[in-house]
């Protein structure tokens, strides 16, 4: 394990930032706020981290108190890392950082990565409301937590694990306006960018708008 590298200074965000200020810890904790994850699944989903790397991270924050390890019971028989109390508290810091890098999204580039779920974050934020929400974009589906405290995830891949409150489909393009505060969710459910399906208050709210 890597000794900790420290700041050295008597100030409370050089002191964060020795324990988060490291190249992909930040994005590990997005990933994490999924759930439990695999190694495996953590590397396919962070592309451009090397092996070597992410294992030290994953090291580094279980011992600061970031993260758990613990095997899962049989079948599964499999290593899975998770988010501690501690760490679940930077999700409001992830969301500052994402409204905050917004505008930076711009075009696309031909070398981006992106992954269905990363927009999980920025439509969390931009959700009024209280329910599980289901999402479907051209580059897969997720479901998100709007509203909910607690220990458990913030989001997930894939569909919704019950009957969701909302169904959103739309694209990445609506979904990086709505990120970068150019429109607001109804707004675009009004110009017909997303469809809005379910039964639930969110649903009835982003129509009714």
């Amino acid at each position: 394990m890597s000794p900790r590298r420290s700041y050295d200074q008597y100030c409370s965000a050089a002191r964060a930032l020795d324990l988060v200020g490291d190249r992909w810890t930040l994005l590990i904790v997005r990933e994490l706020l999924a759930g439990p994850r695999r190694y495996t699944d953590l590397h396919a989903d962070l592309p451009g981290v090397s092996t070597d790397v992410l294992a030290s991270r994953l090291k580094d924050m279980e011992r600061d108190g970031l993260t758990t390890r613990r095997r899962l019971p049989p079948p599964g028989a499999a290593y899975v890392y998770e988010l501690t109390g501690r760490g679940r508290e930077l999700l409001p810091v992830l969301q500052a950082l994402g409204a905050w890098g917004a505008p930076e999204l711009g075009e696309r580039r031909p070398t981006d990565a992106v992954r269905a779920h990363w927009f999980a974050l920025p439509l969390l934020r931009a959700l009024e409301g209280e329910g599980l929400v289901e999402v479907r974009l051209e580059e897969g589906e997720f479901h998100l937590y709007a509203g909910t405290e607690g220990g458990g995830p913030v989001y997930g891949e894939g569909p919704a694990p019950r009957e969701p409150d909302a169904r959103l489909v739309l694209g990445v393009e609506t979904c990086t306006a709505v990120a970068q505060g150019e429109l607001s969710l109804t707004d675009a459910v009004r110009a017909g960018r997303i469809d809005v399906s379910g039964d639930g208050m969110l649903a009835k709210a982003l129509r009714e708008a």
